[in-house]
């Protein structure tokens, strides 16, 4: 008798340790609950390990490697996240910079994948200093929000615009002065990637658990039945950082030629854009968790916002893209997730999903152009947060939305905005409205591409 009390007195001490440890009766949750909500920030995110290898691969990446990497990033991104900061917060690579870092750094500029890599490093370091040092509070405390709203909006148009050109449903217009239109509706990656979205759409209204990733598979079996460049290779294989090539990713970052004049705007594009879409994302999350103190800041923020950009740095060792906490967290807080185990829990799964990597070369790319538009639109809903009764604000932020997409850089859409509001400012009778953070910012945005270092 006194052998089973004993076992169920110890088996309560465990229980209470991680209880205690992650709070999880203080702060009204339980440990049923907190697993359930890391399954389903799981199930909502898991499409990032298809998505953001398949982006990549467009720019020369071996999608074998990234597909681990992707794995490795959210896997112990999230569990440090859970482990160290305790917020319900899933991180992973951010689709948003993905894009920006294949379409742009490699198939835009030019830069080699080294380079790249190194710039995504640089930009990890930089990004966790200001986190660590309580820069980046300061300057999301004085940077206009319309600003950072407009580059939420410019990097959701522009994800749909390399979504439906990626699928053939935006072509080069052979008019000129109309630079695209609409392809060939009556292939099969364009009929099938847009009723993808309007099926993803759907499922997301009905909160349905992996709505995304159920799209993505059920397009890659038709592909896999109806499209003969689609091939089975196999379900699982070991983990391996090295391409078929012999080639490996991990610790190949050149961060020499990522300090290089034409590379470091580049680099203050990942920067600022990670610092207001990021930052944006831990705040929304932490809003809906009521994880926020009587002052309205994140419990744990700052270890929220470091482990968010230090998870950049293990993305440019091992070869994947910039990092950040994903939004899609928010599925896990609204199923109860309150404490680190949710966060934990995501951690797990992803690094279970290492032995899988030759599912990633089976799903073709109109495939993952739903879950591109479906995460671009939702970027655009940022339009509501516009402030329209501080008229020069939202303009600014609007101006910087629409040059991200018509110039196909960050950078340029972000100086523009930056710009507009200034002169804005100061034209309307505003001047007193401006801060010193906005006006350098401003003057050492312009100042790069008076100088010709901007691309």
């Amino acid at each position: 008798m006194s052998s089973i009390d004993d076992q169920k007195g110890k088996s309560a001490g465990q229980n209470s340790g991680v209880d205690g440890y992650f709070k999880i009766s203080e702060r009204g949750s339980n440990v049923r609950q907190e697993v359930l909500a890391g399954l389903t920030t799981f199930l909502a995110m898991v499409y990032s390990i298809v998505v953001v290898p398949n982006i990549l691969g467009q720019a020369g990446f071996p999608v074998e490697t990234v597909f681990v990497a992707t794995c490795l990033v959210a896997g112990v991104g999230s569990m440090v996240m859970g482990v160290w900061a305790n917020l319900p917060m899933a991180v992973g690579c951010a689709i948003s910079l993905t894009a920006f870092t294949a379409f742009s750094l490699v198939l835009g500029q030019g830069h080699s994948i080294p380079v790249v890599l190194g710039a995504v490093f640089v930009m990890g370091v930089l990004f966790t200093l200001i986190s660590a040092t309580g820069i980046r509070a300061w300057i999301l405390r004085n940077i206009p929000i319309g600003i950072a709203h407009g580059t939420g909006i410019g990097i959701g148009l522009f994800l749909l615009l390399i979504a439906t050109s990626g699928i053939g449903a935006v072509i080069k217009n052979p008019i000129d002065g109309l630079p695209v239109q609409f392809g060939d509706f009556k292939s099969f990656p364009v009929m099938i990637a847009f009723a993808g979205l309007a099926v993803i759409i759907g499922l997301e209204k009905l909160k349905v658990p992996g709505g995304i990733l159920l799209v993505i598979v059920g397009i890659s079996v038709l592909g896999l039945i109806f499209d003969p460049k689609v091939t089975y290779k196999g379900l699982a294989s070991m983990p391996t950082l090295v391409a078929k090539d012999g080639t490996s990713l991990i610790f190949s970052l050149d961060i020499k030629g990522a300090l290089q004049m034409t590379v470091l705007p580049s680099i203050l594009a990942l920067v600022m854009t990670a610092v207001f879409d990021a930052t944006g994302t831990i705040r929304a999350v932490a809003g809906q968790a009521n994880l926020l103190d009587k002052d309205g800041q994140i419990i744990n923020g700052g270890r929220a916002l470091t482990t968010d950009s230090v998870s950049s740095i293990l993305s440019g060792l091992v070869g994947a893209a910039p990092a950040a906490v994903y939004i899609e967290s928010a599925a896990g807080t609204a199923a109860g997730g309150r404490t680190g185990l949710t966060a934990l829990v995501v951690g797990v799964l992803f690094l279970s999903l290492l032995f899988l990597s030759p599912l990633a070369s089976l799903v073709p790319g109109y495939a993952t152009a739903p879950a591109l538009m479906y995460v671009g639109l939702l970027m655009l809903s940022n339009v509501s947060r516009l402030d329209f009764n501080d008229f020069v604000d939202a303009m600014s932020g609007l101006i910087c939305a629409v040059f991200i997409v018509l110039t196909g850089n960050i950078v340029t859409g972000i100086m523009l905005g930056f710009a507009s509001l200034v002169i804005g400012r100061v034209c309307s009778g505003e001047w007193r409205k401006l801060n010193i953070s906005v006006v350098l910012i401003s003057i050492a945005l312009v100042a790069f591409y008076v100088g010709g270092w901007a691309i």
